[in-house]
């Protein structure tokens, strides 16, 4: 063996013990335990445990045995949370090296109940004692609500300030709720228990985010019935046309409008379709312009039609005299002419569909009276020779058929007076009436404003 490889064998021998050393300095635990000069420390350290536990519940059963240190726990506890708090509670006193912890769970039914019937009756003597101050508190909150309900019901000045009943009601179940929050906080003011007031808003608040949810289309009804309310775009037996539901308005309540139809049928809309659909009232402006077409025969004078039209028009007691009756050629058709006829009524003393009525007859029976036809559509046959003819023969002959102007003028007819009984149907307006007096509350008023 060489000399360099002697030296570092001899190196290796030398150093191999102080590494082990220095790996057993480093696994060792740090901190010193005290060594007790007798049996006194023992015994200071096993009173001082007991001192404690007795001032806890649940461990009556454990006893404690100290060696040099050490601390020997037996016996039982209440549950499995008091057993490993003795480890915690042991390991806080002065003097303590060790702890061996031999307590069980307490299986005893009896001695688990215990405890439980302690704390009921310590909870229900606490009760008992609390029912004075919550009797007060009980009695505050009722007085509070009271007073509310006073200040909900006097009519002014919420009938001054809202523009009809419907807003005034709401007006007052709001001063009642604000009245009966302020109860319940001063309730919880005097309990001491305000801390829950933020509990009880938030949990308040997600169910009624919930219940939003769920009630979203009567939430929707009810709002669209406030805003009809404040808008008012008709008024009780207006005759108005919604969604193409023509009828007359009987009543709007918080979740529909009502329609009484032409054909006495019951039309209920909820108020949410209501509010955004595009609404025509026919009664918001007494005169209502009526339009009808009849149609002439090609070879009329228009010019003349015209003038008799409008004389005709003129002539009848219901058509108003402003704005003026109108006449003009509306279209020019495949055997006839259009003309549209115009003139203006007042629904206050007439009923719209049978002065129309009336002015289609008169004028229909005018004109044929005057010898201008009301003609059919008209078809011109073309009849042609179907035998072979020579191209060259001038004999050869089309033959057409149509029919003569003189042909297509029917004979003058007399002119039936005019009907005088154009006025609006009473029994149609009783029905109105009836129907108004059954059901729900109506939100509509005749002094609102209208919008």
């Amino acid at each position: 063996m060489t000399r360099p490889v002697a030296l570092l064998l001899a190196m290796i021998l030398t150093l191999a013990p102080i590494a082990v050393i220095a790996q057993e300095d480093a696994s060792r635990p740090e901190g010193t335990i005290a060594v007790a000069a007798d049996d006194a420390s023992d015994s200071a350290i096993r009173n001082r445990i007991e001192d404690i536990l007795s001032e806890l519940d649940g461990y009556g059963d454990v006893a404690v045995d100290v060696e040099a240190g050490i601390v020997t726990l037996d016996g039982t506890a209440l549950d499995g949370a008091a057993v490993d708090r003795l480890d915690r509670l042991v390991a806080r006193v002065d003097g303590v090296v060790e702890i061996q912890n031999r307590v069980q769970e307490n299986t005893d039914l009896r001695a688990r109940l215990e405890p439980v019937a302690e704390r009921f009756r310590d909870r229900l003597a606490q009760s008992v004692a609390f029912l004075p101050l919550l009797a007060v508190a009980v009695l505050v909150a009722l007085l509070i609500g009271w007073v509310g309900s006073l200040v909900a019901r006097l009519r002014q000045p919420w009938e001054r300030l809202a523009p009809n009943p419907f807003i005034a009601e709401i007006l007052r179940t709001a001063i009642r709720l604000a009245f009966w929050l302020a109860a319940v906080v001063m309730a919880l003011d005097i309990l001491g228990a305000s801390a829950l007031l933020g509990t009880f808003l938030g949990a308040a608040g997600i169910i009624g985010i919930a219940l939003g949810f769920a009630v979203r289309d009567t939430v929707e009804n009810f709002i669209a019935s406030v805003m009809l309310s404040l808008r008012q775009p008709f008024r009780p037996n207006d005759l108005v046309e919604i969604e193409g539901n023509e009828g007359r308005v009987i009543r709007l309540t918080s979740r529909a409008t009502t329609l009484l139809s032409l054909d006495g049928n019951n039309i209920r809309i909820p108020n949410s379709t209501v509010f955004k659909a595009v609404i025509t009232n026919y009664t918001r402006h007494p005169e209502r312009r009526f339009i009808f077409d009849l149609g002439v025969d090609a070879e009329s004078n228009l010019a003349a039609v015209r003038e008799l039209g409008l004389t005709t028009l003129e002539s009848l007691d219901f058509v108003l005299p402003a704005p003026e009756p109108a006449v003009w050629v509306h279209e020019v058709g495949d055997s006839n002419v259009i003309m549209r006829f115009s003139g203006w009524v007042t629904q206050q003393g007439a009923e719209f569909n049978k002065a129309r009525g009336e002015a289609i007859r008169v004028l229909k029976e005018t004109l044929e009276a005057a010898g201008y036809g009301l003609p059919e559509p008209i078809y011109r046959v073309r009849m042609e020779d179907i035998t072979p003819q020579d191209p060259d023969d001038e004999t050869a002959t089309i033959t057409e058929t149509t029919p003569k102007p003189n042909d297509m003028q029917p004979k003058a007819r007399e002119i039936t007076p005019p009907q005088t009984d154009i006025k609006p149907d009473k029994a149609f307006e009783r029905m109105v009436e009836a129907s108004k007096r059954d059901g729900e509350k109506n939100l509509l008023s005749e002094h609102a404003p209208q919008e």
